[in-house]
């Protein structure tokens, strides 16, 4: 443990808040905006996925250091931390899907056992996992470490359950939001409280993901229609007036002086997380062995997710051009409005389609999915340049031609 004198432990609370309903209504909120932000900065502004991860990174830093460095828990401060935290670790995904081109599944695989690993190392440490003794410099770092790694692993574990497997925001919000009900009830009859906190931690986010998905689809898509900047205004909203609430009546505050913690060495803990992970694990590859199955089986006949060489169905092509020239039209016609409106069919369409058109040819998916990406980014910038619209969309239509 850092050596810090006895009497400066007593005075010292804990730097995170108690687990209320309020945590977790802010973390989702936090977890939805933080993902609409990136898409802003990403897209709006034309920063692209490596420039919006810079500036997310230099914010991020900059709020860690003021944590760090405050002495006791402040909402605005911490909540600040973690809607950073948030766009960051989502970032570090898309990143490493985009960029780099790694699989959904590595990356879920890698962020989980890194999760483990820190937690392990925190245990080991401080032989304590528990979010009520953040009182050091060591734990408060294991903390943030932690969070970084579960808003990493939530999104790739998101968007591989709604995306690459094509079961849609709806269906994974549902899923995600029954294991923490599942977790939530577990708890109630004696489920470690620390094991089930960090599972439902992770869920949060493809749900927070999932009720901002289903706000801002457009109703023909099963959404709300409000739009990602509607969502975002009203969850922004929503976290100021319960920060500022929180502020005010102090009730996420924890009073537990840092003597009073103690450390849980419980074997049944272990046992307990023995199954619980078991578990998950066991019921996440059964559930990805199935779905991926019955992805490859309506494949066409003769195909094979491994070869280049399966050209997508004519339909699929036809429609996406048409979306793509009905957006050009509206550029050259100086509608900026439409063009934006009709853009978000294609993305909305084309997002729809990954489960079932990726594994028939990924090259080809990769190709037109980056064309997509730079068109959305032209005819969403803030400033609408009509002839980098033009050309995006010129480049893609003749990607779907090929």
């Amino acid at each position: 443990m850092d050596s810090i004198p006895s009497n400066a432990m007593k005075r010292m609370l804990s730097k995170v808040p108690e687990v209320t309903i309020y945590f977790w209504i802010i973390k989702i909120l936090c977890t939805t905006v933080g993902e609409t932000a990136a898409d802003f900065l990403n897209v709006n502004l034309n920063f692209g996925l490596t420039g919006t991860s810079i500036v997310t990174g230099v914010l991020l830093l900059i709020a860690i250091y003021f944590q760090f460095t405050a002495k006791k828990y402040i909402p605005s401060l911490y909540w600040l931390t973690v809607f950073l935290i948030s766009i960051f670790g989502t970032l570090v995904t898309d990143n490493m899907t985009d960029n780099l081109g790694i699989p959904l599944e590595l990356s879920t695989i890698v962020f989980s056992v890194l999760l483990v690993l820190t937690l392990i190392l925190w245990y080991a440490s401080e032989k304590t996992l528990s979010i009520h003794s953040i009182f050091t410099r060591r734990r408060e770092a294991f903390y943030w470490l932690t969070i970084l790694f579960t808003f990493a692993l939530g999104t790739a574990a998101g968007d591989l359950m709604a995306e690459s497997l094509g079961l849609g925001y709806v269906v994974t919000g549902t899923i995600v939001g029954a294991i923490i009900a599942i977790m939530t009830v577990s708890w109630r009859l004696g489920l470690d409280a620390v094991l089930a906190f960090w599972i439902a931690y992770i869920m949060t986010r493809p749900l927070g993901a999932s009720i901002g998905d289903f706000l801002s689809q457009t109703q023909d898509n099963g959404g709300l229609g409000l739009g990602t900047t509607m969502t975002s205004v009203i969850f922004i909203a929503a976290i100021l007036l319960l920060v500022i609430f929180l502020t005010v009546t102090k009730r996420d505050l924890i009073p537990t002086s840092a003597k009073n913690v103690k450390a849980s060495k419980r074997r049944s803990v272990i046992w307990q997380v023995a199954v619980v992970v078991a578990v998950l694990v066991i019921a996440a590859g059964t559930g990805y062995y199935t779905r991926h199955q019955s992805l490859q089986d309506a494949l066409p006949q003769g195909s094979a997710s491994s070869t280049a060489a399966q050209s997508f169905p004519q339909e699929d092509l036809a429609n996406f051009k048409k979306i793509s020239e009905d957006t050009l039209a509206f550029v050259q016609a100086g509608n900026a409005s439409a063009a934006k409106t009709r853009v978000s069919d294609l993305e909305t369409g084309w997002d729809k389609a990954e489960a079932r058109l990726k594994p028939m040819n990924k090259t080809k998916w990769n190709s037109v999915d980056s064309a997509i990406d730079k068109v959305l980014r032209q005819v969403r910038a803030v400033h609408q340049d009509a002839n980098a619209c033009k050309e995006a969309l010129d480049a893609l239509i003749s990607e779907l031609n090929k």
